[in-house]
């Protein structure tokens, strides 16, 4: 792997361009192939996106855990504080969260912003969900904010916006000569996303307008809210979310004698699944909690629904 602007802080060198690639995830890969080593060390906020995690640890990176914190997934300033050292390279930032659905506020952004300018970080910053956020709440994207623009790598997708989660079709931007490097190492990984498929999304992004967009936000309130009454209604209390289309229900009282076991007991019982807590924890609530979906058609979430409520007290 080649280090991209070692040693010499981040500085703005011709602006900021934009690249398209296999899925968010796709530019997760080559991002960390492109500006970390083996042995360097990266923030991840607990719970994380799996992917996140096995990427890190695929090419040698050592992620350090930082857990968000009840009510609400807070940001705990002073255990970040603590997780980082001098191998610290990076944080991962992932708004609106998966598993979470956590939506971090400006304010939360600009703390972390400051501690990214201290200590010379990336912020890799996965957006996929930016159009799915609720009750008023307003996504931000670090790079729009004020000395974060040079060290933020943004990551997005239209897998969640189109639903069309089997093209990937996604994107990163960066400082120019990042995202040259990146160019190179995705040639190298994917050769590219489908060409038809990029035709098509360029379509549709030239083409749907402003309320396209709006609306997402206020059908998928509507199924996270159908969803959530039927899991209180079921006795697995959930944890409204804020963003995304995944909420976090506690799976408790299911039999078994950890998260996996009562996932399937939760499949056997009532033919609704879930994954585990397992996935998005080392410990703590992986395996009290359980992450549902609710980005599904309405025929399919409400036969959910229902199957959940007949779930036996």
């Amino acid at each position: 792997m080649t280090r991209v602007g070692a040693g010499a802080g981040i500085r703005s060198s011709g602006g900021i361009a934009w690249a398209v690639t296999s899925g968010a995830t796709g530019a997760f890969y080559v991002a960390c192939q492109a500006l970390l080593e083996p042995g360097d060390e990266v923030i991840l906020f607990e719970p994380y996106y799996g992917y996140h995690r096995n990427t890190l640890e695929a090419l040698g990176v050592v992620p350090r855990y930082v857990t968000l914190r009840e009510p609400g997934f807070a940001l705990p300033l002073g255990e970040l504080e603590i997780a980082l050292t001098k191998r610290t390279r990076a944080l991962v930032v992932n708004t609106p969260g998966n598993p979470s659905g956590k939506v971090f506020g400006r304010a939360e952004l600009e703390a972390l912003g400051a501690i990214a300018r201290e200590r010379d970080l990336f912020i890799f910053t996965d957006e996929v969900y930016e159009h799915f956020v609720f009750g008023g709440h307003k996504h931000v994207s670090p790079a729009s904010l004020p000395g974060l623009r040079e060290r933020t790598i943004t990551m997005n997708a239209l897998s969640k916006t189109f639903a069309i989660t089997g093209w990937r079709i996604g994107w990163i931007a960066a400082e120019r000569r990042f995202t040259e490097a990146f160019t190179g190492l995705h040639d190298l990984v994917y050769v590219c996303a489908p060409t038809p498929l990029q035709l098509a999304c360029a379509r549709g992004l030239e083409q749907l307008d402003p309320e396209y967009y709006a609306a997402i936000a206020f059908e998928y309130e509507r199924k996270r809210d159908e969803l959530c009454a039927a899991l209180a209604d079921a006795g697995l209390a959930p944890q409204l979310p804020d963003g995304s289309y995944f909420a976090l229900a506690d799976i408790s009282r299911l039999p078994g004698a950890n998260g996996d076991e009562r996932a399937l007991a939760l499949l056997r019982e009532c033919g609704v699944a879930c994954v585990p807590g397992t996935a998005f924890w080392r410990d703590g609530d992986a395996h009290r909690l359980g992450r549902f979906c609710f980005g599904k058609t309405s025929p399919d979430l409400d036969l959910a629904c229902r199957r959940l409520r007949n779930l036996q007290a």
